[in-house]
């Protein structure tokens, strides 16, 4: 599951403002004495307490923390990472997100792999350029009127750079036998037959699973014996070739149904993994 907005367990949130500029979005939220939930998401996701302190209990992948929220507190959840956050009294944060695309934008304009890195959640830290690049989109978000969209622009990529080069680590390497789990491996495999039929991303899947996708990667093929694409064409190659078999659906909506781009597409796939045709094995049910 992923939202552009937390999730409301108890009490009442309101969004107060919000916009998306180039890669990235920022979200002012106003809460009474509320429990939200942060579920696993593609973006990276930086929370920024911006009203008077407050107690709070938070919980973010093993991280458990009650403490005193004050003005200036950052909490940063990574892709794939989820969290709940418990409040005693009112609240109120700014939420930023980043995408992937952003990150590896500002990884290339640094010189990075951003495959190579991945981000650890951490709660209530304290970070200066990040607070500063907060306030500065706060204001943007309560002037109301349209600013120069380059400005923000330059702010998102200014975080991401910082992020990267302050919080980035390389990406470890799974331990020989390490996999999924059970229960994370159904979950992936669940929303990859739900959604076999449309575009899916290594970010979607990795979110599902709770991890980052660099640390996914690994342990999806550790799991299944293949990588994550060649698993999502191997399915798709079998729900064709058993629409064609079982249905007189024409060709085109079969590879449509399946999840290939076009029938060329399908019939390519299907003569490197089967090796044979849509033709061949329509042929098979008359």
């Amino acid at each position: 599951m992923d939202t552009h907005e937390p999730v409301i367990r108890s009490g009442a949130l309101v969004p107060e403002r919000a916009r998306r500029w180039s890669g990235f979005e920022a979200g002012l939220f106003a809460a009474a004495a509320h429990a939200v939930e942060a579920p696993p998401s593609p973006d990276l996701r930086l929370s920024l307490h911006v009203g008077p302190p407050v107690r709070a209990h938070c919980r973010a992948e093993g991280i458990v923390q009650s403490r005193l929220q004050s003005q200036g507190d950052i909490d940063l959840l990574p892709a794939g990472a989820s969290g709940v956050w418990e409040d005693e009294g009112p609240a109120r944060f700014l939420l930023l997100r980043l995408t992937p695309a952003l990150l590896a934008t500002a990884a290339e304009g640094l010189g990075l792999a951003s495959g190579r890195l991945e981000f650890a959640p951490r709660l209530q830290l304290r970070d200066p350029r990040i607070e500063h690049v907060g306030w500065a989109l706060k204001a943007e978000l309560e002037a109301g009127a349209e600013s120069d969209p380059l400005y923000a622009d330059s702010l998102g990529l200014a975080l991401a750079a910082h992020l990267l080069r302050r919080y980035g680590a390389p990406t470890r390497e799974p331990a020989l036998g390490q996999a999924l789990s059970r229960r994370q491996l159904g979950r992936v495999l669940e929303l990859i037959e739900a959604r076999l039929d449309q575009r899916l991303t290594l970010a979607e899947l990795a979110a599902a699973a709770g991890l980052s996708p660099s640390h996914f990667k690994p342990l999806f093929k550790a799991s299944t014996g293949l990588a994550p694409h060649q698993y999502v064409i191997r399915r798709r190659v079998e729900r064709a070739r058993a629409l064609l078999l079982d249905s007189r659906l024409p060709m085109a909506q079969v590879a449509l149904d399946a999840g290939f781009a076009h029938q060329s597409h399908m019939a390519r796939a299907m003569r490197r993994l089967l090796g044979t045709t849509p033709g061949a094995l329509r042929r098979e049910r008359r």
